[in-house]
């Protein structure tokens, strides 16, 4: 890569919300259109990863997709050469630097994972799959063939970048020089600092992020949901007793959420608001249904607005970015691959 790399990706999901769109691809593309003058964006689609749970896999295809679809609709310049938008599947050094990976890491080491324990406790018998187990090695491969420096994470995939770093300097002090080590989390953190979106709570139950997994549905707003069928969920929020709109986090989960969210789609909107300016606004009032029809109406209106953008994407221009930045990809993961093989004796 001619620039330092940052890589960063959603994974494929059937239905993205709008925790997702706000706490993760909205500041992405911000992210990359604002430093793609001085770093490679790697932002790629990781549809190996989609399956690590139980997923329709009649639908993963389209997923694929639809994924690069709404970064394009979020405003992803799809023309600027310094972004690479591209699927994990269609560069196969992935898969092998995984498998060579995997056979210089512990086992003791992928059952520490507590993200491994979090979903697996919800799963039985065989759809605890070996690929979720060794993710985070997936993860490492990602993340280590294109040199990536700088990798915004969550609070859930810390351990991950953690070990990506380890593997990386134990296959280093045996093989010598293979990868570039990225940056350990706390720096992570200072770099990225506010290109890291609000984590949006779930209606029903606020003190979650919102997460498909955690119900039925009726605490997620989906980016496909008609405008209506949104209205009601917000109107369904769960808020309190306390019978005043004010922002506490500990005892106001539900409010607070959505002031929130209020926030974000105004913002989106294009105002120049803050999360102190909506706080200050609604201060003190004392109708939880009003509150709530605001916020429901402007969250239609939201929906109503990026479901017309996202009807207006250019899919052929789309299918151009990935054609295009896969070849790239390859070329780049290729040259690490081989450097690698020959490391471990696969080459000369």
């Amino acid at each position: 890569m001619s620039k330092p790399v940052i890589l960063t990706g959603v994974r494929a999901n059937n239905d993205i919300h709008i925790g997702n769109y706000f706490g993760a691809i909205l500041p992405i593309v911000d992210m990359a259109k604002r430093r793609s003058a001085d770093f490679d964006i790697n932002l790629f689609i990781p549809d190996l990863h989609s399956f690590t749970t139980p997923i329709d896999h009649s639908k993963l295809y389209d997923s694929i997709l639809n994924n690069a679809r709404i970064y394009t609709a979020a405003g992803l310049p799809l023309d600027n050469p310094a972004i690479h938008l591209y699927r994990q599947s269609r560069v196969p050094a992935h898969s092998e630097l995984a498998w060579i990976l995997d056979c210089f890491t512990g086992f003791g080491e992928m059952s520490r994972m507590t993200q491994f324990k979090d979903k697996s406790d919800k799963l039985h018998g065989d759809q605890i799959s070996v690929g979720l187990f060794n993710y985070p090695v997936l993860m490492a491969a990602d993340i280590l063939l294109y040199g990536a420096t700088y990798v915004p994470v969550g609070d859930d995939q810390t351990q991950h970048l953690e070990f990506t770093r380890d593997i990386a300097e134990r296959m280093n002090r045996k093989f010598g020089n293979l990868f570039v080590v990225p940056k350990p989390v706390a720096q992570q953190h200072q770099f990225f600092g506010n290109d890291q979106g609000l984590r949006i709570k779930d209606l029903m139950n606020p003190t979650k992020k919102m997460s498909k997994s955690n119900d039925s549905g009726k605490g997620i707003i989906f980016l496909g949901d008609e405008p209506q069928i949104a209205h009601k969920k917000i109107m369904s929020a769960t808020t309190d007793s306390l019978g005043k709109v004010q922002y506490d986090r500990d005892n106001q989960p539900g409010i607070a959420n959505l002031l929130e969210i209020l926030t974000l789609v105004r913002q989106d909107a294009g105002r120049d608001v803050s999360l102190e300016q909506t706080i200050s606004e609604y201060a003190g009032m004392e109708r939880y249904g009003d509150f709530k029809r605001i916020v429901a109406d402007e969250v239609a209106e939201f929906l109503a607005n990026f479901q017309a953008h996202l009807a207006a994407v250019d899919e052929q221009a789309i299918e151009s970015k990935l054609e295009s930045s896969e070849h790239d990809m390859n070329l780049v993961a290729n040259e690490t691959l081989h450097r690698v093989q020959t490391a471990v004796g696969l080459r000369r």
